[in-house]
């Protein structure tokens, strides 16, 4: 049985939560809450200083554990997760490996994963912390995606922004699928995960190295112990799986904005083998050229942060992989 960490990735309202609550309800496997604390502690690992420094690892334990990591939503002790950060390994990997070690442990799992949809635009940090992860690539139907972006309170890019989004997401982790070893990437459609999720969830756990378990099917506890119940955007997980919504974004979303989106990300809607729909208005050069502006505009930002990063690594040179413990 493998221990290597798992993340889930996939654009927004692509199903990610879903799919983390089916693999925490396997016996071996504990995906928590979304924490929040990874990326931002990894940008502002400067203010830590030399981790090798015990003083430096309590600073680090703080941030991680503190004001607006989604810390407390994990049920941990903050004191005691503190102190084995402190007197773990000196590596910002090791650090937060250590808070989803505990996690699992605190669920009687032997295993962490960790689910985060804006992970997309950062896999690179995710596997440099992470070396041995094991990714799963949930795609959804883009229109669909789309749709269910515009329709939440926290989505504030709009229509364009969830385009773009779905667009950038899935160039991005089919890109990384390519090039990463075999064992390390897993891809599967949200509309199969629906129609069959045993076929699905066997398949996913053939790829970790799991037998596949028929708690799975039963999300009802593992919905209760790792979705918030003040997220009610994600209140159909707690219920039972529902196929027939799959094409609802065929009257939410309006004739001009299928036409667009099918206009412009036609060639990445039918990889995934998602068809053109026939409904939509075919768009106008202003709206084709409103999305071109900013989908170049995210894309340079996600390569410019890469460089940039880059140059910082190069001046640290300190170790950052999780060491495991």
């Amino acid at each position: 049985m493998s221990d290597r960490p798992i993340f889930i990735v996939g654009c927004p309202r692509s199903g990610t939560t879903l799919l983390s609550t089916m693999l925490h309800a396997h016996p071996r496997i504990a995906i928590p809450p979304e924490t929040r604390f990874l990326l931002p502690a990894y940008h502002d690992r400067a203010e830590f200083g030399d981790l090798t420094e015990r003083a430096n690892r309590r600073r680090l334990a703080k941030r991680i554990t503190g004001k607006g990591s989604k810390f407390r939503d994990l049920g941990l002790d903050k004191k005691r997760t503190i102190k084995r950060i402190v007197n773990g390994p000196p590596t910002l990997g090791s650090a937060a490996g250590i808070v989803w070690r505990e996690f699992a442990r605190s669920r009687g799992k032997v295993r962490w994963g960790e689910k985060r949809p804006a992970y997309w635009r950062e896999m690179d940090v995710v596997l440099r912390l992470f070396p041995d992860a094991q990714i799963v690539h949930l795609v959804r139907d883009g229109r669909a995606c789309v749709s269910s972006l515009n329709q939440v309170e926290w989505w504030g890019r709009g229509s364009l922004g969830s385009m773009t989004t779905w667009a950038l997401a899935d160039q991005q982790l089919r890109r990384l699928g390519r090039r990463l070893p075999d064992g390390a990437y897993h891809y599967l459609r949200y509309e199969d995960l629906l129609a069959d999720p045993v076929t699905q969830l066997s398949a996913v756990c053939g790829f970790l190295g799991e037998d596949f378990d028929e708690a799975m099917l039963d999300r009802t506890r593992s919905a209760a112990d790792i979705v918030p119940t003040r997220k009610t955007w994600h209140d159909r997980v707690r219920g039972q799986l529902d196929p027939t919504r799959i094409e609802a974004w065929r009257t939410a979303l309006t004739p001009q904005e299928i036409g667009l989106f099918e206009y412009v990300a036609g060639r990445a809607l039918r990889a995934n083998g998602y068809e053109p729909s026939g409904i939509g208005e075919r768009p106008s050069p202003l709206a084709v050229a409103r999305y071109t502006q900013q989908y170049v505009a995210r894309r340079v930002a996600i390569t410019k942060r890469r460089a940039d990063d880059a140059v910082q690594r190069r001046r640290e040179q300190v170790p950052l992989a999780d060491l495991g413990r």
